[in-house]
């Protein structure tokens, strides 16, 4: 039996619901910047043990809400977790971030890939949603995640990060039916891992896009938000206040919030370029909002930071007409490991106490 939840301002926010102060979470608010989530890192050895063991994942996903007043906890896990179930080989080199052993460079290597079995090679995964979801006992929801179908891709396919992200622009332009057998295997696996995770425990779903913004217009409406329609449109959810809520999050995806406000997502994520206020005028009340203070604001004083709450705040309240109703607050991106605790703690304090008033 679910134990009821104390604190359901997230889910209330995202169903555009009277809420007593605005929810706050943050993007990667379980990271570096804790040093009790660096003791946790060398235990586990590096940062793969430790999102495959359930226990530590778990203790990294709590370690954020023992020390801030937060309205959600956001699962520990990263975005290729799929695609490593694929068999591609995930590994993390030092200084430069994710790489894969085998990436996917053509059509032939697209052809080999199929949806990887969630209770089996992503086990790990859910029995993490599950353990979480035991140890909160229902403090705050728990939000679980997956990479888009276009990011996962960046990455499938450059083999890592890019800074120009070629291989995969080329394989658009020479081949794009076989990225479009990518992006299609990758939407199907999305849409079957969020399912598992609610099936587990997750109260709320986010997809990261977070390099739809480096493709052109006409590109963005073909490799990637046909895909996030789809997730929105097919994946199960549940109805009425049971329905389990979905923000599609995009940086640098300030250009299609009308679009993406009709793909029936329950909630939009910005990131900074876009005031708060025109982005819920352009959505007109279809979604509930998400963001969008600029992370690097956090480099700020607490008083900076404070003052720069209360913009966010009162830009999004400006475009609702006045009202506070269906807005998230959180980082246009995620929170980097050389920020201070301190910082941090003024910025979730801010939200609630100006909130309020």
């Amino acid at each position: 039996m679910s134990v009821a939840l104390k604190n359901d301002r997230l889910l209330r926010a995202l169903r555009r619901e009277p809420v007593d102060c605005t929810p706050v979470w943050l993007m990667r608010q379980a990271g570096r910047y804790l040093p009790e989530y660096r003791a946790t890192r060398a235990k586990a050895g590096s940062f793969l043990a430790m999102a495959k063991n359930p226990d530590l994942a778990c203790e990294v996903t709590l370690q954020p809400l023992a020390r801030f007043n937060l309205d959600a906890a956001i699962l520990f896990s990263d975005i290729l977790t799929v695609p490593d179930a694929m068999g591609l080989g995930l590994y993390f080199a030092d200084g430069e971030g994710p790489k894969f052993e085998r990436p996917v460079r053509s059509a032939a290597d697209i052809a080999k890939l199929a949806v990887p079995d969630m209770e089996t090679e992503l086990r790990y995964v859910m029995d993490a949603v599950r353990v979480i979801r035991r140890e909160l006992d229902g403090k705050v929801p728990l939000i679980g995640f997956s990479g888009s179908p276009w990011t996962l891709a960046c990455y499938m396919v450059e083999g890592g990060g890019s800074d120009n992200y070629s291989k995969i622009k080329a394989l658009a332009l020479n081949e794009p039916a076989a990225l479009h057998k990518l992006l299609s295997i990758n939407t199907d696996a999305v849409i079957a891992y969020l399912a598992a995770q609610r099936a587990a425990g997750a109260q709320a779903l986010q997809v990261f896009d977070t390099w739809g913004g480096v493709l052109s217009p006409a590109m963005y409406r073909e490799f990637s938000l046909p895909y996030l329609t789809r997730i929105a449109r097919e994946l199960q959810r549940g109805e009425g206040s049971e329905r389990t809520p979905l923000i599609l999050f995009g940086k640098g995806n300030a250009p299609y919030l009308e679009e993406l406000a009709a793909s029936g997502t329950e909630g939009l994520g910005v990131d900074w370029t876009v005031t708060l206020e025109e982005a819920a005028r352009r959505t007109a009340g279809k979604v509930a909002l998400q963001g969008n203070l600029d992370p690097a604001m956090l480099y700020g004083s607490p008083d900076a930071v404070r003052a720069q709450v209360r913009i966010a705040l009162d830009s999004y309240a400006a475009g609702n007409g006045g009202s506070r109703e269906g807005h998230v607050f959180n980082l246009g991106h995620g929170l980097s490991p050389d920020m201070q605790p301190e910082h941090v703690a003024a910025l979730v304090d801010e939200v609630h106490a100006y909130s309020r008033r």
